[in-house]
């Protein structure tokens, strides 16, 4: 074979190699140009779990190592999405009970339980109630006339407020004032029962103007008691604002160590109507500022926010 046949015959595979090289290296069509080929975006990935940590139960802001469970007086309350993120504290101590919130309103939805129910100085409302079923250790019944004679349930109050009853007629006679009990202590099944009626009787809105809720009325504390005159009349009724007994007690209550609870003009703040008959013994210091001030026992503890 001649030199140049052969130097023919070697580019003739010279090019059919790269030729074919060539065509093996050729990029593929995409799936998108492929007809009924789905491309793969990535998008069934959205929704599966990531490496990062699980968000904490723990609401933000509250400090490391918080307990949202129930049993150390917190209460976890869910958010609007139904997640476990708001931990409301119990108010504590009983004697000052802390805010539902940093604002210091009152969020009329919780319910919180007093930590130290057997203080004096504790406060019991629509927002702040007993432990269930609570009942005073050293109830007694106090040396002083009521608007009936039995021996019954109403008639008590604890030992501290009875013997400070005691001295708070004593001093309304010496001013030619007669005050009588008509009703002290009442028990969870008791305040339920009529708080029922009062329903009954009226709707639960308007019930609630003037009754407690069971677990949330202050006769249940034994430290709280309704008075009236010696003959009865207007008892627990609007028509004792005015009378003898009941100046007498807006001017003297605090000395004994009592405020009148529901003060004229507080509705808005104590949640209930004006009641001068509902006296509340919470210790001569506390009654003292209260009276001087003019104030409620909400107000006293910054429990709402109060217009100046």
């Amino acid at each position: 074979m001649s030199k140049t046949a052969k130097i023919v015959i070697l580019l003739i595979i010279v090019v059919a190699v790269g030729w074919g090289i060539g065509k093996y290296n050729s990029p593929s069509p995409s799936a998108s140009q492929e007809e009924g080929a789905s491309a793969s975006t990535g998008e069934e990935l959205q929704g599966q779990p990531s490496s990062a940590p699980e968000p904490s139960a723990v609401a933000s802001g509250a400090p490391e190592g918080s307990d949202t469970a129930t049993g150390d007086g917190a209460s976890v309350e869910p958010d609007n999405s139904g997640n476990e993120a708001a931990v409301k504290p119990s108010p504590t101590p009983a004697d000052k009970p802390s805010d539902p919130d940093s604002s210091g309103s009152a969020d009329p939805a919780a319910e919180l339980t007093a930590a130290e129910p057997d203080s004096v100085a504790a406060m019991i409302n629509k927002q702040y109630k007993l432990p269930d079923g609570y009942k005073p250790a050293d109830l007694v019944y106090p040396d002083v006339p009521f608007i009936f004679s039995e021996k019954i349930e109403k008639r008590m109050l604890r030992k501290t407020a009875a013997d400070a009853l005691e001295k708070m007629f004593a001093g309304a006679l010496k001013d030619g004032v007669h005050l009588a009990g008509v009703s002290g202590y009442r028990s969870e099944a008791t305040q339920t029962r009529l708080f029922n009626n009062y329903v009954k009787r009226d709707g639960e809105e308007k019930a609630r103007t003037y009754s407690a809720v069971p677990g949330h009325s202050e006769h249940q504390t034994g430290l709280a008691i309704d008075l009236s005159g010696t003959d009865g009349k207007c008892a627990a009724e609007s028509c004792f604002a005015g009378t003898e007994e009941a100046n007498w007690l807006a001017a003297h209550a605090a000395e004994y160590g009592f405020i009148i609870r529901y003060p004229e003009g507080k509705q808005a703040i104590t949640g209930y109507m004006y009641e001068p008959w509902h006296v509340r013994y919470v210790g001569k210091d506390i009654a003292a500022s209260i009276a001087e001030r003019g104030i409620t026992l909400e107000e006293y503890y910054d429990a709402v926010p109060v217009s100046k």
